[in-house]
């Protein structure tokens, strides 16, 4: 081999790491193009705005009464108290999650003393004491 062709052999033409797929230039003009994946600040929440926020906004008031807190509030407080069945009938909820609602959402949050007892029926028998 002589100089010549040594020195093209070992020599590449300046376009050549460009050209090449794969190239580090290639890449960066392909990261480059590329955009975020961002949604647009405009977007609009598809849920439905809370209670207080259509009081503060001046929309009319929906009746409170309504709420199945309301209404398993309402039955704890009879004097007999209610059974599972009776609040899941009230709520249509499952069993779990009435009981659930009755130690979390009534007991803690709340902070109001829940008594469970038994009738003569085997049932449980839920109130607030």
């Amino acid at each position: 081999m002589t100089d010549s062709q040594i020195e093209t052999r070992n020599s590449t033409p300046p376009s050549a790491p460009a050209s090449r797929p794969g190239g580090k230039a290639t890449q960066k003009a392909a990261r480059a193009a590329q955009k975020r994946h961002v949604a647009p600040r405009t977007a609009k929440s598809k849920g439905k705005p809370s209670l207080g926020t259509l009081d503060r906004k001046g929309a009319k008031k929906t009746d409170r009464t309504a709420s199945k807190k309301f209404r398993v509030l309402t039955l704890l407080q009879q004097p007999k108290g209610a059974t599972l069945a009776a609040l899941m009938k009230a709520t249509g909820w499952q069993a779990h999650s009435v009981r659930g609602f009755l130690s979390g959402t009534v007991g803690k949050k709340l902070d109001m003393k829940l008594k469970s007892t038994k009738n003569d029926n085997g049932e449980r028998v839920y109130s607030i004491g």
